[in-house]
Order: C-alpha cells, then structure tokens, then sequence
C-alpha cells in the first residue's frame, strides 16, 4: 500500500469508527406513472400489482414493465415504481440517455419541467410522453432526527465516501428530509458501476 493509500484508508476507518454508515441503493431505471398513463398504457382499470417493497416506505416495485422509445432507440421493460403519482416520471442514467438519444437533465425527483419526454409502450396501448425524462440527482432519504445526527438540513449538499478497494467521493449528495423517509442513500447503475458498489453497501458522510 501506498503511503496516499494508507492515509486514506486510515481516514476512512476514522470516519467507519465515528460516523453512521448509511446504506446505499443503486436505482436501476424506472419510472412513476399518473393514473391516467396507466390506463392509457394498461388499460381501463388496471391496477399496479406490486412485486417487492421498496426500502423506503410505502414505496414498492411493481409487476408492471413499459418500453421506453426514442429517438435513436429502446429501453425495454423499465420497472414501474409504485403507489400511482401525480405525474409520469422515467429516471434513468445518462448511458441509457446515449441509447435513446436524448439529452435528459439531471434533477431532483419530480423536477421535470421542460424536460424531454418519449415513447412509452405498454401492452394496452402507447402514448406520447411531451416531458418526464430525467437522470436523478444522487441523493440521501433521512428522517428529521437523521438530519439532527449528521448536522444537515433539507435541500443541502453533502459529500458521501464509499468503501475501499475502488472508494470514490461523491460530491453534491442531495439531501432530503422528511419524517416519512428511511435513511437510505440512492445513485444510479452509471455511478454504481464507476465505484464497484452494490445495493445495500455502506456509505459514510464525509
């Protein structure tokens, strides 16, 4: 080991030994549907069938899958999430934005505003999404008594350490606070796949 190494790993275990870890999912794509996409996709009366909760609460994965179609190409069966919501959201990485051939913004979840939209096609129907696409911003879930822990507020920007061998720093971690939430950090597969990192590691606040 290197002598960088070394201090690094030694601020690390400081860090391990004083701090809370943080458990951290990798949000594969997805997408939040409205009522009346699903039934434009679904068909009349068609309810979301859920196939595993989601760590946070109340959230979980449904059944149901939709093509995504864009300009240059397709994402097939991209899970959608549950309960209903008031608008239709698909978040996905910025390598599924090469393969669609789109240039979707990076944001925080429900920010979708002039943002692109595409093709959906489920097995009812198709429609025209006009926007909803976007890559999302990393982010950590936590409730009020958390965000006392850590010493932050909603809205801030943190920094979150992963764990060696491949340990990065991520920069700009949004954090959300709400007494309905789980503590629970959330990057996408892009930022998952640069640092080794499978759901349910440990993160630490930097």
């Amino acid at each position: 080991m290197t002598d960088t190494s070394k201090i690094a790993g030694e601020i690390l275990l400081r860090l391990e030994r004083s701090g809370r870890p943080v458990v951290c999912n990798v949000s594969n794509r997805h997408m939040h549907i409205s009522g009346r996409m699903l039934q434009s996709l679904f068909g009349n009366g068609y309810k979301l069938k859920k196939l595993k909760d989601l760590m946070q609460p109340g959230e979980y994965a449904s059944k149901a899958t939709v093509d995504v179609k864009g300009p240059k190409g397709t994402l097939n069966k991209v899970r959608v999430l549950g309960p209903v919501r008031e608008k239709t959201q698909v978040e996905i990485s910025r390598t599924d934005c090469y393969t669609l051939g789109i240039k979707a913004p990076l944001r925080n979840s429900g920010d979708v505003k002039g943002s692109p939209g595409a093709r959906l096609i489920g097995p009812a129907g198709s429609a025209r999404l006009k926007e909803g696409i976007i890559v999302a911003q990393r982010h950590i879930h936590m409730t009020p008594e958390d965000a006392s822990f850590f010493k932050v507020k909603d809205r801030q920007k943190v920094r979150v350490r992963t764990r060696p061998p491949r340990s990065v720093i991520f920069e700009d971690m949004l954090v959300r606070v709400s007494k309905d939430y789980r503590l629970e950090c959330h990057i996408d597969t892009d930022e998952a796949n640069g640092c080794d990192l499978s759901s349910g590691a440990e993160v630490f606040l930097s």
